[in-house]
């Protein structure tokens, strides 16, 4: 470890190879670090797939007099399906529908998006029942430590807009 706290590992340039780099643990990256391995990850998947349909979409609960966001929906839609990455709501606001009118919303923009399905990950100590109630249903876990394992990853299915 050096003074910047980095951990780094040097890989020699093998004898048949022309390659001599530092492979190194940044503990506190930029976004421009992860926009450069970003570049790296989608000049590959245009060259697999041709394209990147990767279109965020963030939905927030903001306070109409202050101007504060109380909580919000971040997503990612992706050649037809939709992942929710987070979805937070102020613990004063909950109970109210709040997430329920989140997750509403992320479905009909999904479906204007062309997705078949939604999916999200949770963890034993966060909210398998609200998603269970909106409509979402596991498809897969991993175990660990409780109390934050299990660890569900879940999904709910989007019909068609002709009920298909």
């Amino acid at each position: 470890m050096n003074t910047t706290g980095e951990c780094s590992a040097r890989v020699p340039a093998a004898a048949d190879m022309d390659v001599d780099v530092d492979i190194t643990i940044l503990p506190r990256p930029t976004r421009a670090d992860e926009d450069a391995v970003l570049a790296i990850l989608r000049d590959f998947t245009r060259g697999m797939v041709g394209y990147i349909d990767n279109h965020d979409l963030v939905i927030v609960i903001r306070d109409r007099v202050t101007g504060t966001i109380r909580g919000g929906l971040v997503a990612q839609s992706r050649w037809g399906e939709m992942h929710i990455d987070m979805l937070a709501v102020s613990p004063h606001l909950r109970g109210r529908g709040m997430g329920r009118r989140l997750i509403d919303m992320a479905e009909r923009e999904a479906r204007r998006r062309g997705c078949a399905h939604m999916w999200l990950d949770t963890y034993a100590f966060q909210a398998r029942t609200f998603y269970e109630k909106v409509g979402f249903e596991v498809f897969g876990q991993l175990d660990g430590p409780p109390p934050f394992f299990p660890r569900y990853f879940m999904r709910r299915l989007l019909s068609a807009p002709d009920g298909r």
